[in-house]
């Protein structure tokens, strides 16, 4: 957690704060700001764009910042082979079990208001491209990527072999995975804007407020997910196979 004496930045990126200051995600979360794959700007542009005062936004984070806050693990530091693992059991675990949920709700809410609301049929193709798109990429990541990273680091710590990869370095799948990234965020950001910043008509029954609720949460999550691969894992790895190169 960012000390209470730090001062959170107008020029600071959101992936910096992010970083540095693992509340600032809730925070983020709550202005509608992204700080995954959109992490790169300064939190003035970011601020900007979602039409949010920056003051407000930097009292925010550092009320977060000297609020007591749970333990969260210190991933930038912790073995590679942990946090691939836990990024696999919680996040890819949830995107697994969370997508067919979903796509079963947007059924039945298309079955009962699809006519009238135009916005649910796209909402449903959305999901359902997302889900292709996911489950495609997070065996790729499952599979190939990720087993590389943790024989990497067993090989540079003396415990295993030398891993071989038919992909050169592993800074071309990690490219490959962060554009799927991308591309994962501009879908979710379309379905928020479909549904309105997923907000259910107030007369609208049970199923749709789940429905919309869903698609929120599994957003929320999916940011935590690719915040820790696109600005942990990944660029350790690539720090990693680098310095394997400069000991050959």
């Amino acid at each position: 957690m960012t000390p209470a004496t730090q001062t959170v930045t107008a020029a600071q990126t959101v992936r910096e704060i992010a970083l540095e200051q693992p509340a600032a995600m809730r925070v983020f979360e709550n202005f509608g700001i992204d700080y995954c794959c959109g992490g790169g700007q300064p939190l003035a542009e970011a601020c900007a764009a979602r039409a949010v005062e920056v003051d407000r936004v930097i009292a925010a984070l550092e009320f977060a910042a000297n609020a007591p806050a749970p333990l969260v693990e210190d991933w930038p530091h912790r073995p590679l082979e942990e946090l691939a693992a836990h990024i696999v059991s919680t996040h890819h675990a949830y995107v697994k079990k969370e997508l067919p949920r979903l796509a079963s709700l947007a059924q039945i809410v298309v079955n009962r208001h699809g006519a009238t609301r135009t916005e649910l049929p796209e909402l449903q193709a959305a999901l359902a491209r997302l889900d292709e798109e996911l489950s495609l990429h997070l065996g790729k990541e499952e599979a190939i990527l990720f087993p590389y990273i943790v024989q990497l680091e067993g090989f540079l710590s003396g415990q295993s072999p030398r891993p071989s990869a038919c992909f050169g370095t592993v800074a071309k799948p990690i490219q490959k995975m962060t554009r799927e990234h991308e591309a994962a965020g501009e879908l979710l950001a379309e379905m928020r804007r479909l549904s309105g910043n997923f907000t259910a008509p107030e007369e609208a029954c049970p199923t749709f407020h789940a429905f919309y609720d869903g698609l929120r949460e599994f957003e929320q999550d999916l940011h935590r997910h690719i915040h820790l691969e696109n600005n942990i894992l990944f660029p350790r790895a690539v720090a990693l196979e680098a310095a394997l190169e400069e000991s050959r």
